[in-house]
């Protein structure tokens, strides 16, 4: 089979190689999948450089999540056991990670429809609990993260704040419903939320970013607001000022999400659930600008990691 393989850390656009390889041999409670669509996903590239807080050993496939199918027909989703990730045209997945492929999605819609959405949906609602008619700012609001989120945060029926980098990615945030977008390249964030809300700031903060995004939200969320801390897209991990957030009286919240899967399984299939019920009814839809062939996976890997995407990129191996 073909797969693209990693020998040595570094940027994604130098270090990944497609090779003919062995298809992989699950272990005990895993699965073999045929690769329908991966998603091409941020951790891809810092598993690429090293950088993730998973490390798998060399040589290995980056590709942490697909729509795939098993040995006995059935259609699924899955994040799979690394090393033999989803940018391949076969995978191996734990048996108990892979859930049924949503009916109403196609196959590079379904592969997105699990990460990014489930982050989303904890971030907000177990972590956050948004609330109706609360104010949710959402960074990177256009990217694949934050998209997913824009689209939950409306089918939770919160005023929906995006913050993106140029007219683009602004026309792309109007798309998926946000009620104001503010283009950080033209615009001060603060100032705009602000107005936005009648000075009173967001309810919720939803950062993928870090580094100035973060810092951006301190300034403009409300008396008892919370922020959830997903990831560090800018590469810049901010020290938060408590002093800031006691006199402010606002929360930080952490996300892992993969720490569901090892202490609330059943939560992330109750998610599930929910996220096909949402995509049945079309309250969520992922938003996929590309479908590549596997052949063009390391390039959307690393347009992936240099932020200058759309939405979800995803890689066709047929």
């Amino acid at each position: 089979m073909r797969a693209w393989r990693v020998h040595r850390n570094g940027e994604p656009g130098e270090v990944m190689s497609l090779e003919e390889t062995e298809r992989p041999t699950p272990g005990p409670g895993q699965l073999l999948l045929k690769v329908r669509a991966a998603n091409v996903n941020f951790p891809d590239a810092l598993l690429c450089r090293g950088h993730y807080q998973v490390r798998p050993p060399l040589p290995f496939t980056p590709g942490v999540e697909l729509c795939g199918e098993t040995e006995d027909g059935r259609r699924v989703i899955a994040t799979p056991a690394l090393p033999h990730g989803a940018l391949a045209e076969y995978a191996v997945a734990d048996a108990a990670a892979v859930l049924p492929a949503p009916d109403a999605l196609d196959d590079a819609e379904a592969a997105a429809l699990h990460i990014g959405y489930q982050t989303g949906w904890f971030g907000l609602h177990r972590r956050a609990a948004l609330l109706p008619g609360e104010t949710l700012l959402v960074h990177a609001a256009a990217g694949g993260v934050g998209s997913a989120a824009v689209q939950l945060g409306k089918a939770a029926g919160a005023k929906v704040i995006g913050v993106v980098g140029g007219a683009g990615k602004a026309a792309a945030a109007r798309e998926l419903g946000c009620d104001v977008v503010v283009d950080r390249h033209a615009e001060d964030v603060v100032a705009a939320v602000k107005d936005a809300t009648g000075g009173r700031g967001a309810d919720v903060v939803y950062d993928p970013v870090g580094g100035a995004a973060y810092t951006a939200s301190a300034r403009c969320v409300a008396f008892e607001g919370r922020i959830v801390v997903v990831g560090f897209a800018s590469g810049d991990i901010p020290a938060p000022a408590l002093n800031h957030a006691l006199v402010k009286n606002y929360a930080i919240l952490g996300l892992h999400w993969g720490l569901y899967n090892r202490y609330d399984p059943a939560a992330v299939a109750q998610c599930h659930e929910t996220l096909t019920a949402y995509a049945a009814k079309g309250l969520v839809r992922p938003l996929v600008s590309e479908r590549v062939p596997l052949a063009d996976a390391a390039d959307a890997v690393q347009r992936v990691a240099d932020g200058t995407t759309t939405g979800r990129l995803a890689v066709l191996p047929d």
